[in-house]
């Protein structure tokens, strides 16, 4: 008890230093974020861009499709252009033709070499020269460049709207014309993507060589390349990596775990009668059934747009189902089915851990059912109505589609989910205090189910945080604690101390040990996994010490990763403890599909693009999906089924319950998931990324690269992959389907033989 009792302080003193070092970067970006200049005007005096166009025109983006479009800074998806690399990149060629008319009145391809080498001089110059004043609080272009920025403008306005000229290229970017009907909202999105390219090339004041980017996107026509800083710290983060795994190593080497208990003769849970509430609890997970056939259908839909662009084998979908909507339903419903899973597992739980029913429990459970149904029904719908009717930025904002990914429901809603959430950690709360009040040797593990809980539900907050005009850096910092610490941080500190829990309910693994095993290794996770959040922001116009910081914390994030493998074969050999731990077989193997999945989707995959050097050429490419699907559904997902198959055991008579469909379910569902990664996803992600080495971000994202015979043959090549990973879904609902009816077919029975005997 006193070594615990010590884990807890460290575990305290950790997350206090941790998240007081996170808020002081974060005021650090609010206050060297690329400056939003009251005006960007010519030095003849015309006016080219407000600052309220700037701001307008962030939200115009947002609410034509945002990250669900493009990406600017690199976050975003992986079929339209970097918005801001493609901007400077499309400035430099008009500042080279430009200059080549002024000084040889000739086009720029007719000059000979030592003339082209004179003008990208002056180009590299005319870009990376920062003439923004501080005092006016203007930017000041000269003459030529105000005709570049004019020009490259034009094209972007066209590209929105509804130039006949560029539907080919709409359709290899997969977006309906007049994305945004309104000329102002257009003239506004213009003077955004010129802030963002502006920021991206400008040197930082006092500072030559240096962008407020960190000289990303690269691009050799403006000296956009590596800082050394991105170099060294990349070397130093892999070479921290590496001791602290030979360090975790020595570590369990010497300390030797103590043996798992002789299992139980029987099932421990055998004779459990569920409580109303934890009865309750049953729709939830076929909801979250529902919500994978949902989500898997749009990602199909969504891939298949990588090649035909607004077309489904020919249909024309996009009028009733375009790209950005698509992605945002795949994206979201990914994060919500999750979730859904892990919140009513914590429902379930409760009661069961702490042989207390509170009042009106089971009542909370369903008003808090519907609710959460209401939710995901009414962002879902809204935002879709909202896309396809193009009703603007403030119905975006507030109850549409916000642009931004992973955290794209409207406001209302946001605040509706983050009130739900509320609301779960209450009654979860409720039902585990008799538990917690009592002493234990589970208490420990109780404690942090419920802490994680009240983090779960207290962190949503932070999707409140930015409004309409907040910076656009400081709206990614904030988006990304709730992504990166929500997500895959307290969602999975609580899932991992549930999985003790139940296997300490089963008997196999001691309490006590459990305990101190749980909180360390939320200390070694959270040690690197909050800090580890800063390598989501090296280039969003963030201070160059966040390289530092994000780069060295988020190499430890794979170093409790890195003797994953030992959890997981334990959890195999306590499959095989007892004749009756077969009865939730698929459960434990999906936990040790976790394993697997986290050391080569979060951590191979993951730390492969994590150092700066690494996320500088690979940033918005497709090495990003690749570990965003391994980790995501390899780790969550797996999580999130093994979870709900461990309860529905517990909900379902023993009778109807069937393992035939379970095998397929999870062997399909994780070669589905190697096939898709590793013959697709990673390939492509490889080759975009000699791409941006060679020429530059723009130009691994232009339709050149994105739509040549390679990468579109590996968008083709998902198509085996997605079959098999459906055929792994479909077992999963006929296996939910048989449920329903062989449980409605026995009590059918039981009715019959009780009518019968009277």
């Amino acid at each position: 008890m006193h070594a615990t009792r010590k884990l807890w302080t460290w575990l305290a003193v950790i997350c206090v230093l941790s998240f007081a070092v996170l808020l002081w970067v974060g005021r650090e970006i609010y206050l060297e974020a690329p400056p939003i200049p009251m005006q960007v005007r010519s030095t003849n005096g015309e006016v080219l861009f407000s600052k309220d166009h700037v701001q307008h025109g962030q939200q115009a983006w947002l609410s034509a499709g945002g990250q669900q479009l493009g990406t600017v800074w690199g976050h975003g998806s992986y079929l339209a252009p970097d918005w801001s690399a493609d901007w400077l990149h499309r400035e430099a060629l008009a500042l080279q033709d430009l200059f080549a008319e002024r000084d040889h009145k000739s086009a720029y391809a007719e000059l000979d070499a030592g003339s082209k080498a004179r003008i990208d001089a002056l180009v590299k110059t005319e870009l990376r020269n920062n003439t923004y004043d501080a005092k006016a609080d203007a930017l000041v272009l000269s003459p030529i460049r105000a005709e570049a920025v004019r020009r490259t403008a034009r094209h972007f306005d066209d590209l929105f709207g509804n130039a006949s000229a560029l539907d080919a290229l709409r359709e290899q970017y997969a977006m309906t014309p007049n994305a945004l009907p309104d000329a102002n909202d257009r003239k506004s999105l213009t003077g955004f993507f010129f802030w963002t390219s502006w920021a991206a090339a400008a040197d930082r004041p006092n500072e030559t060589g240096l962008s407020y980017t960190s000289n990303w996107p690269h691009e050799p026509l403006v000296g956009n390349t590596p800082t050394a800083g991105a170099g060294i710290w990349s070397i130093a983060s892999v070479i921290l990596m590496i001791g602290a795994i030979a360090g975790m190593v020595f570590f369990h080497s010497t300390h030797k775990e103590e043996e798992d208990p002789v299992p139980p003769k029987n099932d421990p849970l055998f004779d459990l009668k569920p409580t109303a509430s934890m009865k309750a609890t049953r729709k939830y997970f076929f909801v979250v059934a529902a919500l994978i056939l949902a989500q898997v259908g749009m990602g199909v839909i969504t891939a298949h747009y990588a090649v035909e662009g607004t077309s489904f084998f020919g249909y024309p979908l996009a009028d009733i189902l375009p790209f950005t909507v698509s992605r945002t339903i795949h994206t979201q419903f990914a994060v919500l089915w999750i979730a859904t899973a892990w919140l009513a597992t914590g429902l379930y739980i409760a009661p069961a851990i702490s042989g207390h029913e509170p009042k009106y429990q089971a009542l909370g459970v369903n008003v808090l059912f519907y609710a959460l149904l209401f939710i995901v029904a009414g962002s879902t719908v809204f935002g879709w109505l909202g896309t396809l009717q193009k009703q603007g930025t403030d119905f975006a904002f507030w109850i549409g589609n916000q642009g931004l990914e992973f955290t794209s429901m409207g406001r209302v809603w946001q605040i509706l989910l983050f009130v739900g959430l509320l609301f779960w950690a209450t009654l979860l709360g409720r039902g585990l205090w008799p538990a917690l009040r009592k002493p234990s040797e589970s208490r420990g593990l109780i404690a942090m189910v419920f802490l994680a809980a009240v983090c779960i539900g207290g962190f949503y907050a932070t999707s409140l945080t930015w409004g309409k005009h907040t910076h656009y850096s400081m709206v990614e910092y904030w988006r990304w604690w709730l992504v990166h610490l929500w997500v895959e941080g307290f969602f999975e500190v609580f899932a991992t101390a549930v999985i003790a829990l139940l296997f300490t309910r089963l008997g196999l693994i001691r309490a006590a040990s459990a305990n101190s095993a749980i909180v360390l290794e939320t200390i070694v996770f959270l040690f690197g996994g909050i800090l580890g959040t800063l390598h989501h922001l090296y280039f969003t116009g963030t201070p160059t010490s966040v390289i530092a910081i994000g780069s060295m914390f988020s190499a430890l994030e794979v170093v409790p990763l890195s003797i994953i493998g030992i959890e997981a074969y334990r959890n195999y050999k306590r499959s095989q403890a007892a004749p009756w731990v077969q009865n939730y077989k698929w459960a434990i193997l999906c936990f040790i599909a976790v394993g697997f999945w986290n050391t080569v989707g979060a951590g191979l995959l993951g730390f492969a693009i994590n150092t700066p050097i690494a996320l500088y050429y690979m940033q918005g490419m497709n090495m990003t999906a690749a570990h965003g699907h391994a980790a995501l559904f390899g780790v969550y997902g797996m999580l999130g089924i093994g979870l709900m198959l461990f309860c529905l055991r517990g909900l379902t008579s023993r009778l109807a319950w069937s393992d035939a469909a379970l095998r397929p379910m999870f062997w399909m569902l994780n070669l589905g998931l190697s096939m898709m990664v590793f013959m697709s996803l990673l390939p492509a992600g490889i080759y975009q990324a000699w791409a941006s080495i060679t020429r530059g971000v723009w130009f691994a994202r232009s339709p050149e690269v994105v739509h040549s015979p390679f990468m579109e043959t590996m968008v083709w090549l998902r198509v085996p992959g997605d079959i098999v990973f459906s055929i792994g879904v479909a077992f999963l609902i006929l296996f939910m389907w048989r449920l329903v009816f062989q449980n409605r077919a026995e009590r059918k029975a039981a009715a019959s033989s009780l009518a019968g005997a009277k």
